[in-house]
């Protein structure tokens, strides 16, 4: 079994509103499904992603209009990424960044790339990255309908970067269990800490990888707006995600065995820093249950929600997404 990269990757937003507002008019993501958590009904949750959602294009959010501050540190997925097609694109965005007052860096290298940082409105942890260089997973296709251009926007998820205390269990989750390969390292940013030790599945390139910081001086990341949930790789059918389950029940990490969460199948665990992983299908996708060309503009919900609907939708705050 191989994992073929990066599934998804599900954040927290304090407003949806201004979320839906940034990530589809400053960002240019299409908003591919509106729908709700379905752990806790009362909270949007918001999936932004290439034209049609392909898998390792998915940015999701939870709405908790009370989530506090993030205070920043370990135990965390610490930086997600958003693959672009090539250097010349970087210019672009940080021009636009600088058009819409978006907190951004300089455009720099990382591991062999261009890369830009980034946050949103409430200091979300981001990077685009080129593709210019990249061999390996391919990337999405950016939605003809984006306020920002076909050749400038916004191919997939890139690499997501996990923050740890300690790095060898994690590695060994990665690598022993996940099938994922060592490919290099690259210098951290800040000057006395260890160097960034980046991992790759599948077909490799930026669509699979993860990167591994170790900051043994830091606290516990306290999670709140602005904060990674967790991070979703890929596996090709509901199958597969049955063996999945079996080998990491063997490998005695407690685990929520498979869920349906209707656009695809889940597996939930933990690895020993505390970092939620989910192994999720490619399929059956996001089309499901609306047609391609109104992703996004009504409120979806499952089958199993369905005789619900009234009650959900009169707990939402209405969001206009048409």
């Amino acid at each position: 079994m191989e994992l073929k990269g990066i599934h998804h990757v599900s954040a927290i937003t304090a407003n949806a509103k201004d979320n839906y507002d940034f990530y589809t008019k400053v960002l240019g993501m299409r908003l591919v499904k509106k729908t709700v958590n379905q752990d806790d009904t009362s909270m949007y949750h918001l999936f932004y992603a290439d034209e049609v959602g392909n898998p390792g294009t998915d940015f999701t959010f939870f709405e908790i209009p009370m989530a506090g501050h993030t205070y920043q540190g370990n135990n965390s997925i610490s930086a997600t990424s958003l693959r672009v097609a090539n250097d010349e694109v970087l210019t672009y965005w940080k021009s636009r960044f600088e058009e819409y007052d978006v907190e951004h860096e300089e455009i720099t290298e990382q591991f062999g790339r261009s890369v830009l940082f980034f946050q949103d409105h409430e200091e979300q942890r981001l990077v685009l990255v080129s593709d210019e260089t990249n061999q390996g997973v391919a990337a999405g296709t950016p939605w003809d309908r984006s306020p920002v251009s076909k050749e400038n926007g916004i191919l997939g998820l890139g690499p997501a970067k996990l923050t740890v205390p300690n790095p060898e269990p994690t590695v060994k989750v990665l690598t022993e269990l996940l099938g994922f390969r060592h490919v290099g390292t690259y210098p951290s940013a800040l000057a006395g800490q260890p160097d960034i030790q980046v991992y790759q599945t599948g077909q490799g390139g930026s669509g699979a990888e993860v990167q591994v910081e170790h900051r043994p001086e830091l606290q516990r990341e306290r999670p709140g707006r602005g904060s990674v949930h967790h991070v979703a790789f890929r596996v090709d059918n509901e199958e597969e995600l049955a063996d999945w389950k079996k080998r990491v029940t063997k490998h005695r990490l407690p685990n929520s065995g498979l869920v349906d969460r209707y656009y695809f199948k889940s597996l939930y665990f933990r690895e020993p820093n505390g970092i939620l992983f989910e192994l999720a299908t490619d399929g059956p996708g996001f089309a499901t249950d609306e047609h391609v060309e109104h992703l996004g503009e009504s409120i979806a919900l499952p089958p199993f929600f369905e005789d619900q609907r009234e009650e959900i939708e009169a707990n939402l705050k209405p969001l206009d997404t048409k």
